[in-house]
């Protein structure tokens, strides 16, 4: 569970970070309805993509094409919430400085396996 701050997360949340539960792409599946994606390239050179309903419009799903055995499912998605814990802040170097981030969780300038905690 972390918070991603990357500039894409951030416009696909409307927000300053995308609250989001890293999966293994296989245990996910949708049971009603259907998805709509968006894609782009992202700051990290692989293909990002966001999953929403195609009803409502809700964020559901981040993948990218660097590592498509996993995928994010996004927190306010989830039946219930209140049980997401993020355990890492990962591209804080893009966050914006009125983003209030929880000092107790650990923070990454850009994601937990390539760079260095901050």
């Amino acid at each position: 569970m972390l918070n991603c701050h990357c500039r894409d997360c951030q416009l696909g949340s409307g927000s300053g970070y995308s609250a989001t539960v890293i999966m293994v792409a296989s245990a996910v599946r949708l049971t009603k309805g259907q998805t709509k994606r968006y894609e782009k390239t992202a700051e990290s050179g692989n293909i990002a993509r966001r999953d929403f309903c195609e009803i409502c419009g809700t964020p559901l799903f981040a993948s990218s094409s660097g590592n498509t055995a996993y995928v994010g499912v996004k927190a306010a998605s989830l039946d219930n919430p209140g049980w997401f814990k993020p355990e890492a802040d990962v591209w804080v170097a893009s966050a914006h400085a009125w983003d209030c981030m929880d000092p107790g969780i650990p923070k990454f300038q850009r994601d937990r396996l390539r760079t260095q905690q901050q």
